[in-house]
């Protein structure tokens, strides 16, 4: 494998971060460089200086979502910090009989067990018509797997049994190992490409929106943009929720928390 230099990471901490908000730390060499080696031999590059021309050229905008598809963590799995999911359930069953259907946004939806995990609850908590779920990801590898809808059993270590049951096909024969989600549930969560660091797509209004585990690859002033263009899309009363070991404090002072990593808009 073609070792980087530190002038070529330079080059792509630049690239992630004018491309996604993102910032590489040193320490990240490493996973560049491995993410990134078998491009450079797909593409016939010697080096990975020549791959950040290419990138750079305007030439293979192609190429350009590749890279960015690379160099972007997706880890997840399915009820990821479930008391988050039971948060859900209660606000969805306080909002029955409302005209207007109960929307969640997984603003940063990976290869969609968030958004998948979300509309397991709401299915069970509310009549058909009355939800929606979508999810958005700025790499389009991980939206096409979300869209699919078909995940190692592996991730689906914290789904309920109930909701196994109910939701999700168990692979058998080639697809031993694996569990489907069911057609129906899919066909009831969309999945779009939106970039966070740049003007979203039209989305409409959300009763609960999902940034979680994502502010801590952004500096304080990305976290900044980010958090304000998300809420915009946040209805008066709805809830915010973020990681664990992330806070809002010092970025946004215009929702206020009920509990460690959940906000609420006024």
């Amino acid at each position: 494998m073609i070792e980087i230099t530190e002038t070529e990471f330079k080059h792509f901490q630049h690239f992630i971060y004018e491309a996604a908000g993102i910032t590489l730390p040193p320490t990240k060499r490493t996973l560049v460089c491995g993410r990134l080696a078998k491009r450079l031999q797909q593409c016939h590059l010697g080096s990975y200086e020549e791959y950040f021309r290419l990138l750079t050229s305007g030439h293979a905008p192609d190429e350009v979502q590749v890279a960015i598809d690379l160099l972007t963590t997706n880890e997840t799995y399915f009820f990821r910090e479930p008391q988050h999911f039971d948060l859900v359930r209660d606000l969805a069953i306080a909002s029955r009989g409302r005209s207007e259907p109960f929307r969640v946004w997984s603003a940063a939806s990976s290869t969609g067990e968030e958004a998948f995990s979300a509309a397991m609850v709401l299915a069970d908590s509310l009549a058909v018509a009355s939800w929606e779920v979508v999810g958005t990801d700025i790499s389009s590898r991980v939206l096409q797997a979300a869209a699919r809808g078909l995940y190692p059993m592996e991730r689906a270590r914290h789904v309920p049994q109930a909701y196994l049951r109910r939701f999700c096909l168990k692979g058998f024969g080639d697809h031993a190992g694996t569990l489907l989600i069911d057609r129906n549930l899919r066909s009831r969560v969309q999945f779009r490409h939106a970039n966070l660091n740049a003007p979203l797509p039209e989305l409409g209004r959300f009763d609960v929106i999902f940034l979680r585990n994502v502010m801590i690859y952004f500096n304080d002033e990305t976290k900044r943009r980010v958090v304000e263009r998300v809420l915009a899309q946040l209805r008066p009363g709805g809830h915010f929720i973020i990681g664990h070991s992330e806070s809002l404090n010092g970025i946004n002072e215009t929702v206020a928390m009920i509990e460690p990593s959940v906000y609420q808009k006024p």
